[in-house]
């Protein structure tokens, strides 16, 4: 029973998530079809909008319309654009997809090649210093943190590209450069956290037994601590990175927004704005079962990793 009840906590919080994603946007005020005819059009223009949508059908009749749509992988249509949400979402995801996963990519290698030079050089100068700039960092707000960076990388220094993005069909230094800002603005306080995380848990793991075990048996100290303290001490880490994972995906709203990134960001906050329903729902729907996916996708990671901790995640 216990390979069955992690997908079924999952399936559950799906099921959750599709209720307060669809009370949000359907249960608050505002009219959708008044926002896209405006304040001036007439009761019959509003009750034929309505009548196209769906509108005036009761709320469980259009959750159950759209969550059945939802699991045919039917998105519908966008009110205000008027094309097919799963298009505009995929045609989003060009620029979305590749700043998240190059943002966990720079988290990930930064914070873990710090927070392994911090516990090395545990209680020196190097590590004091470390940690303060890290504790910095991540208090940083994203949105601060990615203006800071415009102004001193593009509009300063003229590095990099502020805003915008060329699309892949020009090239992929082109493409790579103009996401090169906003993914270190993305990646700069999940790496702080991660390094400071690494460093904890390898400080723990060089306190154990079998590395004295290790050094006793010949290992040099630079062996014992790459090839046995540090795989050992990654695990919580990967952990922490199924954790960090929601928050890259929210950042991205920000981020996308600062630096006019075409993406799924910037597409959710319009929507929300002009009461886009069927890409707000679709969309924060599919980040949802995204991220359960990939959480699910790390526990088995860290079976894998150590299967000693079966019994505990499952």
């Amino acid at each position: 029973m216990a390979v069955f009840r992690i997908p079924l906590e999952r399936l559950l919080l799906l099921v959750v998530a599709s209720l307060v994603i669809f009370a949000a946007m359907n249960l608050l005020p505002g009219d959708p079809a008044a926002v896209m005819l405006g304040l001036d059009a007439s009761p019959e223009s509003l009750a034929a909008l309505h009548q196209k949508l769906g509108l005036e059908s009761s709320p469980p009749a259009r959750y159950l319309h759209w969550i059945s749509a939802f699991i045919r992988g039917d998105l519908g249509r966008s009110y205000i654009y008027d094309v097919p949400v799963r298009s505009l979402i995929g045609e989003r995801l060009q620029s979305s997809l590749p700043l998240i996963l190059l943002a966990m990519l720079l988290s990930l290698g930064t914070g873990i090649t710090l927070g392994v030079m911090a516990a090395a050089k545990r209680g020196t100068l190097l590590d004091t210093s470390l940690m303060g700039f890290l504790q910095l960092f991540k208090s940083i707000p994203d949105f601060l943190l990615a203006m800071m960076m415009t102004f001193l990388f593009s509009l300063t220094l003229h590095w990099l590209p502020s805003s915008g993005f060329p699309g892949w069909h020009d090239g992929i230094l082109p493409a790579l450069r103009a996401l090169t800002l906003p993914a270190i603005a993305l990646a700069i306080p999940q790496a702080a956290i991660t390094a400071r995380f690494m460093r904890s848990s390898l400080i723990e793991t060089l306190s154990q037994d079998f590395i004295c075990t290790a050094r006793a048996q010949g290992y040099s100290r630079r062996g014992v601590l790459w090839h046995i303290a540090v795989p050992n001490a990654l695990i919580p880490v990967l952990t922490l990175t199924g954790i960090q994972l929601p928050v890259l995906v929210t950042g991205t709203i920000i981020v996308e927004s600062v630096f006019s990134l075409p993406g799924c960001g910037k597409l959710l906050l319009e929507a929300v704005n002009q009461r886009d329903i069927p890409v707000v729902q679709n969309l924060v729907m599919l980040i949802v079962a995204s991220v359960i996916v990939l959480n699910i996708v790390m526990t088995i990671l860290i079976r894998w990793f150590d299967p000693r901790l079966e019994t505990d995640l499952s």
